[in-house]
């Protein structure tokens, strides 16, 4: 930069300020900071790979701190129908171990418990006892989904 003239710079930084206001006419995003108080929610999960999975932990977690991990007024519901069930499979453990260590320990404060239909891994050839012990097996996903909503209060994600 030492050969670079003074008014090549001035330039170059000036046009690099206008064409950042002629970018934002509307200005930049401001945080609204907000407070949410603990809900139960329920994750309707159906998904093919370790990445979308992955992500939904990511969700399911983060919003759990944003409860503050509160299991007397947190409830968060992760129903599982889906292409991830083979993750979840005792055989499958080496596999995927890393995932299933990570989704355990979602489970460790009790506001995230993990669901799983037991029609939908039936399909896959798995019966509760071939599931890892956090999940509890249900008799089906959507009728869960439905009672949680329904009887319990939950708000729907997917």
């Amino acid at each position: 930069m030492r050969n670079i003239p003074l008014f090549v710079l001035f330039i170059f930084f000036a046009s690099g300020s206008v064409f950042a206001a002629e970018n934002t006419p509307w200005g930049t995003g401001n945080v609204k900071e907000i407070n949410y108080k603990p809900n139960k929610v329920v994750y309707d999960v159906h998904v093919k790979t370790v990445a979308r999975l992955q992500s939904v932990l990511n969700r399911v977690s983060y919003l759990s701190k944003v409860y503050t991990a509160d299991p007397f007024s947190a409830s968060i519901v992760v129903v599982l129908h889906g292409g991830e069930i083979p993750f979840f499979a005792v055989k499958n453990y080496n596999k995927y171990k890393d995932l299933m260590i990570r989704a355990e320990s979602l489970t460790h404060d009790e506001v995230i418990k993990f669901r799983m239909c037991r029609i939908a891994a039936s399909a896959y050839g798995l019966k509760p006892k071939d599931i890892h012990g956090f999940v509890e097996i249900i008799p089906m996903a959507d009728a869960e989904i439905v009672r949680l909503q329904r009887d319990k209060g939950y708000a729907y994600m997917r």
